[in-house]
């Protein structure tokens, strides 16, 4: 990466560590872009520029969680398996939610309480199971439908185990929780409805 790029990356890690400041202090609808730039000492023009709509500032930190599962995923051979490539999609999701529990908590918060961040949220995950099944077709992991539903239980089980991780922030971590998940399916302790004939 080069110093531009750097100091580009830099400039809306900063925009965006400012903004969640804001928000957990005065709530989203309170925050102002204004104040967000003032804070992270950018002009609103620039701030638009990284960030078109203040929601995007929220769900930012969650898509390059999602997004960077599915990139790392592109680059590993076709002769990875499906289900331990799904697994380590999981893992590779989770341990960015991990890194920073406080953001995550925070979009949960924000997007309870606010609409828009939730329409925005629902439509990442759903623009993410749409490109993982992609992918899942691109490697020839079985049919349109196999891929579909591969990629919604993947992201069922993030979403499951992140909202169960936030809820109960003394409870088990978020890797115990999906190791338990994933133990289920393995063990078919989940109930499943069973085939119309």
């Amino acid at each position: 990466m080069g110093l531009r790029e750097l100091k580009r990356e830099r400039t809306r890690r900063l925009i965006s560590d400012k903004a969640f400041e804001l928000f957990s202090d005065h709530g989203f609808g309170r925050t102002t872009v204004e104040q967000i730039a003032a804070a992270a000492e950018v002009g609103p023009s620039t701030l638009y520029r990284y960030f078109p709509t203040k929601e995007t500032l929220v769900i930012e930190f969650v898509e390059d969680s999602l997004f960077g599962a599915i990139d790392w995923l592109r680059e590993q051979p076709a002769e990875l398996e499906l289900p331990v490539a799904l697994a380590q999609v999981i893992d590779r999701v989770l341990d960015r939610m991990q890194s920073n529990p406080d953001r995550v908590r925070t979009v949960y918060e924000l997007a309870e309480q606010t609409p828009s961040l939730s329409a925005h949220l629902t439509d990442a995950i759903w623009r993410w199971r749409k490109d993982l099944s992609t992918e899942l077709v691109r490697r020839s992991a079985g049919s349109a439908l196999t891929a579909k539903l591969a990629a919604g239980t993947t992201m069922n089980v993030i979403e499951i185990v992140v909202e169960t991780w936030v809820g109960d922030p003394a409870g088990p971590s978020i890797k115990a929780l999906a190791r338990e998940a994933l133990q289920l399916f393995e063990d078919r302790g989940i109930p499943l409805p069973s085939a119309t004939r």
